[in-house]
């Protein structure tokens, strides 16, 4: 909610730091978006012996300025779902495998926005796809 108070239109969110990993920097003169992040702290040692687990907990919160994509210039973000590359000939090995199994694959367009399904002995995949897209979602 502080987010979207200060700066409605904010899509993706990171700290300073954050964006300088991904290869963006944050322009002179923005101005950050003030939140409350969480303090981390490990679990307190019992009888001298620390968690096996290693877990933490929040013992509070203190502000921290984050900023939203549109402040900062930089390389592009890396797509999150999108497939690329070329199956080459692995495609169609696995059509063969699965041929080979006594599994009917089929292409529709009336299973989207699925991209495939699978109900006994057939395979159905979503028409359209690129054959990087179609190979990734075969082989799942």
């Amino acid at each position: 909610m502080l987010i979207a108070s200060q700066k409605p239109n904010a899509t993706h969110i990171a700290g300073f730091h954050a964006w300088h990993k991904l290869g963006r920097f944050v322009r002179k003169g923005e101005k950050g978006i003030l939140i409350l992040a969480p303090i981390i702290r490990k679990k307190a040692e019992k009888n001298g012996h620390a968690e096996p687990d290693e877990s933490s907990t929040a013992i509070g919160f203190r502000a921290a300025y984050v900023f939203d994509i549109s402040q900062t210039d930089g390389q592009p973000l890396p797509e999150i779902g999108s497939v690329n590359g070329d199956p080459r000939e692995y495609r169609e090995r696995l059509a063969k495998f699965v041929s080979d199994q006594g599994i009917a694959l089929e292409y529709s367009e009336d299973i989207a926005p699925a991209r495939g399904t699978s109900s006994g002995g057939k395979i159905t995949l979503c028409a359209g796809q690129s054959p990087a897209e179609e190979f990734a979602t075969f082989s799942a």
